[in-house]
């Protein structure tokens, strides 16, 4: 493939970016004296920073590349993923279950799990908690190397592994203290860098209105097209949208994904921990001015024969993701690729540091002291983490091939959570919220939310049953069955683990006493005035969500 090419000033933006973040790793490092330095940070965020590194956390190559190829392909449902598939569950989380997370002071979500349940049951969620992250790290290095192979013009052997050996360096030497620094870097860099492809675009075509004219109509709503799949890109129901994106994959993802939660664990105090998601929620909403006026405006120049504009193909397949790279070449002037593309691996660097920064404190914590080495040191579990850096990235270099053979990043990544944090959300809510739930019905629910979701994928791709016998509907998307996949995990994994529950010796209430509503004396941290409290901004963030779906509609 020919390189699209970069000027000598644009290379100087991009190495200097590299040297600056490898540097700030040897700077942290200093910083980084004991196992919480690194796997928490300290503990001593404010709510802001911890607020900006938990929505940087999440704002990788996902959201980037894979949600500006999404919109190309689904259109303006693409948005329900920033809105109905995230606000409710942040704001549940800041509000009902960071005072259950914070206030325990444990390490890591199976943390919790073994606390309240048992030890397999952490051991189980550690195992698939760390294989789900080194897929997800694996679709940061291909999007690292897809920019590094589209703008440089190296293969992709090269592009991976560069992406990898760079990530390695910085994260390894100060853990989760190098992952949110750069996240914090990563969030400026994306709203200067990037935000000016939508706007450039949306001058060259006219107007946001003149996109929406030109897209399909399909493209152009967010809910008014939901009675009918024929009628919208994404080829759902509302009641996929609701139940499977904006219940179970959201509230999944956003309050048991240790990915973000850890952030939220790194606050100082209860209120900043419960503030962290609550302020990330405002800019998530905010998001989609970038990315999915991108991939509309995409979509309308690659209908346009005059406007010389198309995507990268491989294989003969059209390359999705390869939107937003191809509208930086297309309009940003020498000097100004070097930013849009520093913003792009910005973005998915912090996104991979990430990744693996929850993959190193869930192996270290979860799988190797809790299995391995019991009697492990702080200073051995501290070496333990470090090792895990290494060995999980180079893990993910084989991920990301895989991630390199989907459509679309993103379709890719919602069949990762309906297999795990689907199921898994049942497990938390049930035990968080009713104190009869047994360990004996936490683990066999787990098991079965996860081998149904798991089964009826393989079912679909090996065409074994209709996609309809999984969506309810004739006409469905790799999409909609994602979100119907994990609905039915959802719903299995609670049938079960309540059913499992009656039948099985329950913990007795005195061990439950700080993990179990009913059994926990209240925490909301210090008092403050009414509108300083996270429940205001909550609710202010709640009515903004609301409108903003019905300006939509």
């Amino acid at each position: 493939m020919q390189a699209i090419g970069l000027q000598f000033v644009d290379w100087v933006i991009i190495l200097f970016y590299f040297a600056f973040i490898i540097g700030m790793g040897f700077y942290l490092k200093k910083y980084t004296k004991s196992e919480e330095d690194f796997f928490l940070a300290g503990r001593r965020n404010s709510a802001w920073v911890a607020g900006l590194a938990f929505l940087s956390a999440n704002l990788g190559a996902l959201e980037l590349l894979g949600m500006t190829g999404n919109t190309y392909k689904y259109g303006m449902y693409v948005a329900h993923f920033y809105w109905i598939g995230a606000i409710p569950a942040m704001l549940f989380l800041g509000i009902f279950m960071m005072p259950f997370y914070y206030s325990s002071r444990i390490k890591s979500v199976p943390g919790y799990l073994k606390l309240r349940f048992d030890e397999k049951t952490r051991v189980l969620n550690g195992f698939t908690f760390a294989i789900m992250t080194l897929l997800v790290s694996g679709i940061n290095l291909y999007a690292m190397a897809l920019v590094l192979h589209t703008f440089v013009g190296w293969n992709w052997d090269v592009s991976i592994w560069a992406s990898a050996v760079t990530v390695a360096a910085y994260v390894t030497l100060s853990g989760l203290m190098s992952a949110i620094f750069t996240e914090i870097i990563q969030f400026f860099l994306i709203w200067f860098g990037l935000f000016l492809v939508s706007v450039l675009g949306i001058v060259e075509i006219g107007s946001l209105g003149e996109i929406m004219r030109r897209v399909p109509e399909a493209f152009s709503k967010l809910w008014s097209t939901s009675g009918d799949p024929t009628q919208n890109g994404m080829m759902i129901t509302w009641g996929g949208i609701v139940m499977g994106l904006g219940f179970v994959l959201s509230f999944g993802y956003w309050t048991t994904d240790f990915l973000v939660v850890q952030r939220a664990f790194s606050a100082k105090n209860l209120r900043s921990a419960r503030f962290t998601p609550i302020i990330a929620s405002f800019f998530k909403m905010a998001v989609p001015f970038i990315v999915i006026v991108a991939g509309l405006i995409a979509l309308v120049l690659a209908q346009d024969p005059k406007s010389g504009f198309a995507l990268m193909s491989d294989g003969g397949k059209l390359n999705y993701d390869s939107a937003l790279p191809m509208l930086i070449a297309r309009y940003f002037p020498r000097g100004l690729v070097g930013l849009g593309i520093t913003a792009l691996l910005a973005g998915f660097m912090a996104g991979q540091a990430g990744n693996i920064s929850a993959f190193n404190t869930v192996w270290t914590y979860d799988i190797y002291q809790s299995v391995i080495n019991k009697k492990a040191s702080p200073k051995h579990l501290l070496w333990m983490g470090r090792m895990a850096t290494i060995v999980g990235i180079v893990l993910s270099v084989a991920t990301a091939y895989w991630a390199k053979s989907m459509p679309t990043i993103m379709d890719y990544m919602q069949a990762i959570f309906s297999w795990v944090n689907a199921p898994l959300f049942a497990t938390m809510l049930l035990g968080m919220f009713v104190k009869w739930i047994t360990p004996a019905g936490a683990f066999w629910g787990l098991i079965a939310g996860m081998g149904s979701s798991i089964t009826m994928y393989l079912a679909v791709k090996f065409a074994w049953i209709p996609m309809s016998a999984v969506t309810l509907s004739k006409v469905a998307s790799d999409m909609a069955a994602n979100f119907w996949r994990a609905w039915w995990a959802w719903l299995i994994c609670f049938v079960v683990t309540i059913g499992v529950s009656l039948f099985t010796r329950k913990k007795p209430e005195a061990e439950l006493v700080g993990l179990v509503k009913g059994l926990t004396a209240e925490k909301v941290g210090e008092a403050v005035p009414w509108y300083k409290t996270p429940v205001f901004y909550a609710a202010l963030s709640l009515i903004i969500f609301v409108l903003l779906n019905i300006y939509f509609w």
